[in-house]
């Protein structure tokens, strides 16, 4: 079994989010890190993008899903990421990281989850 992982590391997206009506009101910035594991190794690539996960693509995808709807939580937003993207890319496995700056005597809160193919 291979370990080859892509990773995106913080990506900023914006989106409505937070349990008081007044929080989700304005559009807030969050910061999306990404681990994928592709089905197949990076062995065997050709160096040809379409034999590979397109990153650029991800972003696009992970940024329009975020600002998608509103939610409560960012452990929702994190499971809808993985979900989707189990479900539109070959990946064997996703680990999700959402930071958000919320808590005034902290750097941020994260929450951080793990999804595979069985």
């Amino acid at each position: 079994m291979n370990s080859d992982e892509i990773e995106i590391r913080r990506l900023e997206v914006e989106c409505h989010i937070g349990v008081p009506d007044e929080e989700r009101a304005a559009p807030q910035k969050l910061w999306i890190t990404l681990k994928m594991q592709p089905s197949q190794g990076f062995l065997g690539l050709q160096d040809k993008v379409q034999n590979t996960i397109d990153y650029y693509e991800v972003s696009l995808k992970i940024t329009e899903l975020a600002a998608q709807k509103p939610r409560h939580l960012i452990e929702t937003l994190a499971t809808d990421l993985a979900e989707t993207l189990l479900t539109s890319y070959p990946l064997r496995s996703v680990n999700v990281e959402i930071e958000k700056r919320i808590l005034p005597n902290a750097e941020y809160v994260a929450v951080k989850i793990h999804r595979s193919i069985p």
